[in-house]
């Protein structure tokens, strides 16, 4: 799943007072000393508090850039999202580790036939929207179709969609009945599959099997006021300034030992400076306050208070699945060898400095890492130090045709982002490239990725997709092909195609198998596309985030990069 690049959606956060601590002290950034043995371990402030009341205070920095369940792809808005909706499965964060798949509206992880193409759920037992009304399976099914409609849902997540028959279906906006899905009584869900999906119980954990009612669909209004399934309702949205979510009383905390809903509230400011938010928390001027701002709303020069008695025992951490990386455009940077030249030329120690440090997150050599499911030995000619390799950059591009000027784009909202982009013009200028910087407006950045404004280079950040634990979930959305293997994938930010390697991505997908050894086979294929440099990682992110005094159960989400809003609580 994408992080989006807004101060809320794209990044990090976290945390409370009575502390938890699960690692020590955090290296200074740019002291020159390496991070310790647990400098990456979780931290979760006041742990097992299970007090209800209150309100939680959440400030932000821009507003979502959606609340429809069917239209989102970031993980900010899924973290919100357990607040109002559920879905069959839940993602359950524990920090520091990627989530366990548990069952949330259905009864369990769902039953495959032998072939590995069905999946059948059932659906539990007094289940009701905020009205009143019952859910039932056609409600799942509905909220799945909407996501079909891409001409009205630009940010629909496809996961799910891409794994399931009937391709041709096109929305329920233009008639048809869905053949993906069969709903042969009120409570249950038959999902009929293209290919076996070893991972399909974290597929109908994304948005797509919010259950939406028909009747009260809006389309793109829906937004505005999505009908709540999960503890909480929207009383109230002023987009931009404030929101306040209250108690659903139809909710029944029987069918949901996941979400602990401790707080009577939620109330979400929308509009504060990512600098303010970073300096109210410090300060603990609001005791009931967290942020969903990229790491914890942080600034770069913030760094030294987290040093700070009172500041350390009220700051969650966790290492994420995270990783942020360069995007090459592959379509205007042709040649491998270019690609290559241009990745050993960054320098990604500065980058990490422009992160904030090493306490803000390790350098990464993959886009995957060795807790992910699958995971084999991956090969870069990267410094594992982060320090370019000029000469070897230097060497490659004699007697290429060296691109004169390239394009960098950069959300606009961090400036961290456009510091990035600084170490970029002056590693590229030692290879004769000139690297123009063109900021692109958050609400719209990964929209621009996706279309044919798409810069030579741009930066972005992947969570994990539907199973953070998974390799498949991150490599085939990245780098995997579309959903007939003719070209690349939608959210293949690099348009990476090989006609060898995708094909065989392609064909992967067909395959049955368990997790494990499917995931070898994912990680082998990511291995050698990467030899062609279509992207560099740069960090996986540490998320410090900082939090009132009163807040409990603050812990920073492997998955969502910040605090985990379905267990927080606050002492009142």
């Amino acid at each position: 799943m994408k992080r989006s690049t807004m101060a809320a959606i794209a990044l990090t956060v976290s945390a409370g007072l009575a502390l938890t601590a699960c690692g020590g002290a955090k290296p200074t950034p740019d002291s020159g000393s390496g991070p310790r043995a647990d400098a990456y371990a979780p931290v979760v402030i006041g742990k097992n508090y299970t007090g209800k009341g209150g309100n939680i205070n959440v400030l932000m920095s821009s507003d979502f850039q959606t609340l429809d369940p069917g239209n989102s792809n970031y993980v900010q808005t899924a973290n919100v999202g357990q607040l109002y909706y559920r879905t069959l499965t839940m993602a359950k964060e524990t920090a520091g580790k990627p989530p366990t798949i548990v069952p949330d509206l259905a009864t369990d992880l769902g039953k495959p036939s032998a072939d590995g193409l069905t999946w059948t759920y059932t659906l539990k037992t007094g289940l009701k929207f905020e009205d009143g009304t019952p859910i039932t399976s056609k409600d799942i099914k509905y909220g799945v179709e909407r996501t079909y409609a891409r001409d009205v849902y630009t940010q629909a997540p496809q996961e799910l969609n891409a794994a399931l028959a009937d391709d041709s279906y096109k929305g329920p906006y233009t008639g048809g009945d869905f053949k993906g899905i069969d709903t042969p009584d009120d409570r249950t869900v038959v999902f009929h599959l293209k290919q076996p999906f070893a991972e399909f119980p974290a597929l109908v954990s994304r948005s797509n099997t919010a259950p939406v009612p028909k009747a009260e669909d809006t389309k793109l209004d829906y937004t505005n006021h999505p009908v709540s399934s999960g503890p909480y309702k929207i009383q109230s949205y002023d987009r931009g300034r404030l929101m306040k979510l209250v108690r659903n009383n139809q909710w029944n905390a029987a069918t949901d030992p996941n979400r602990t809903a401790l707080p009577d509230t939620f109330t979400f400011t929308l509009s504060t400076a990512q600098a303010t938010i970073s300096q109210q928390l410090i300060a603990d001027s609001d005791p009931t306050a967290v942020t969903l701002d990229s790491n914890g709303g942080l600034q770069a020069s913030d760094a030294a208070e987290l040093n700070k008695p009172d500041v350390q025992k009220r700051t969650a951490g966790g290492l994420l699945g995270c990783t942020d990386v360069l995007d090459f455009n592959t379509e205007t940077i042709k040649d491998p060898q270019v690609r290559k030249a241009l990745a050993l030329a960054v320098d990604r120690s500065a980058v990490q400095v422009q992160y904030g440090g090493e306490r803000f997150g390790k350098l990464a050599q993959s886009y995957i890492n060795s807790a992910q499911r699958g995971y084999v030995e991956q090969h870069t000619d990267l410094d594992p130090t982060g320090k370019p390799k000029l000469d070897e950059a230097k060497k490659l591009l004699e007697g290429k045709s060296v691109p004169k000027k390239l394009v960098y784009g950069y959300a606009d909202a961090n400036p961290r982002y456009k510091n990035v982009g600084t170490v970029l013009q002056q590693n590229f200028k030692q290879l004769g490239i000139d690297l123009q910087l063109r900021p692109i407006p958050t609400a719209n950045y990964y929209t621009v990725l996706a279309g044919d404004q798409m810069p030579d280079i741009a930066r972005s950040g992947w969570c994990g997709g539907a199973d953070s634990g998974s390799v498949r979930t991150t490599v085939d959305p990245n780098l995997g092909p579309s959903v007939d293997g003719t070209t690349f994938g939608f959210s293949n930010i690099p348009r990476y195609y090989d006609p060898k390697i995708s094909r065989a991505m392609y064909e992967l997908r067909g395959t049955n198998g368990t997790s494990e050894e499917l995931g070898k086979k994912w990680a082998t294929l990511f291995d050698q596309a990467m030899q062609t440099y279509p992207l560099v990682p740069l960090i996986r992110s540490y998320t410090n985030s900082v939090v009132g005094s009163k807040v409990r159960n603050a812990q920073v989400g492997y998955f969502f990069g910040g605090i985990d809003l379905s267990i927080v609580g606050v002492q009142h």
